[in-house]
């Protein structure tokens, strides 16, 4: 039998929907989809991209010695007293399909039907999930209860570039999106690669510090993760009009790691995009999670934009929050340790 697209039943239901006249009940359909994503990101897969090499070994890291930075928007010195080491690239679509294999072998992950639970909202996803302890929960107003109990890492929706082959039971990347960014991963599902392999997400302060380094231009820290200026071909963002934007349709689309490193692809010509510690992406193509749990909210937080956000959006200290059920095309995530 051959590999199976995980998607698949999703698109067999539309078709079905759309065959049966039943067109506004389709458009009902997707709507809902891009809802329970909570997030605007617009369609993905419609078109596969060719493979493209970029030179960058995603198993690559780097340490960020300990120090002071420019910490948010208005660049606070704030001391990192530690080294770290993080990785070069966010984790791509082939490394987490090794981990699945590696964890569902062992026991430690499962593959079936598993509820989400956000809020007041419970649905039912088909998935790979996995045990989570919980979190501290004090009632206080407004704070979310993150209870113990089975939590889903991946959702078998369209969007995922993962195959499952059924008689081996071993998933893999699609070819074409080996070293793209991992996404439709929840942050249960990042935290728990990392923790797998004995490493962890970065903190916020982490992740601005390894995405901005600590240079100071006219007494600021830089807003970019290469300078003070953002450029189309820096990043993959809203209308950066990149090499996948011109050949595959306006949006939708991730790159691959490390992309923006100063070759030319195909007469696109990128500019060399690392931060200051060699570290590439931190700036568009996918938002990725971070390890902080704020005392009584329980949200996570994402740094770095996406290729749905504007540039603006790409500056190193804005962030953006999630219940660590979320999962979207559009985010990804790096470990630290």
């Amino acid at each position: 039998m051959k590999p199976m697209l995980l998607p698949i039943l999703l698109l067999q239901r539309m078709q079905h929907l759309v065959d049966g006249g039943k067109l506004w009940a389709a458009i009902l359909a997707v709507t809902m989809l891009l809802l329970a994503a909570c997030s605007p990101a617009s369609r993905v897969g419609a078109v596969t991209p060719p493979y493209i090499d970029t030179g960058v070994d995603p198993e690559s890291w780097t340490v960020v010695p300990a120090g002071e930075l420019p910490y948010g928007q208005h660049d606070h010195m704030t001391l990192l007293d530690y080294d770290y080491e993080i990785m070069i690239t966010d984790v791509t679509n082939a490394q987490f399909a090794r981990f699945l294999n590696e964890a569902l072998a062992d026991g430690t992950l499962h593959i079936g039907a598993v509820e989400v639970e956000a809020g007041e909202n419970v649905s039912l996803h088909e998935g790979v999930y996995a045990y989570y302890p919980g979190d501290p929960f004090h009632g206080y107003e407004h704070e979310e209860e993150i209870k113990a109990g089975d939590k889903l890492y991946v959702s078998f929706e369209e969007g995922l570039r993962l195959t499952f082959d059924q008689e081996t039971e071993t998933f893999a990347a699609i070819p074409e999106y080996a070293n793209h960014p991992m996404t439709m991963v929840t942050w249960f599902g990042a935290n728990g690669y990392c923790q797998y392999y004995g490493w962890r997400l970065p903190t916020e302060v982490e992740w601005e510090k390894a995405a901005r380094g600590v240079e100071l231009v006219n007494g600021r820290g830089l807003p970019f993760p290469w300078g003070t200026e953002i450029e189309g071909n820096n990043a993959n963002f809203y209308s950066s009009f990149d090499l996948f934007e011109k050949m595959f349709g306006k949006l939708g689309n991730t790159t691959p790691v490390g992309f923006y490193n100063g070759k030319t692809y195909d007469g696109y010509q990128t500019l060399n995009s690392a931060s200051p510690y060699g570290l590439y992406d931190m700036a568009g193509n996918v938002w990725q999670w971070t390890g902080d749990d704020y005392p009584d909210q329980h949200y996570r937080y994402m740094r770095g934009g996406s290729f749905y956000s504007y540039a603006v959006d790409l500056r190193v200290w804005k962030n953006n929050s999630a219940h660590p059920s979320y999962y979207s095309p559009q985010v990804g995530f790096r470990c630290a340790r």
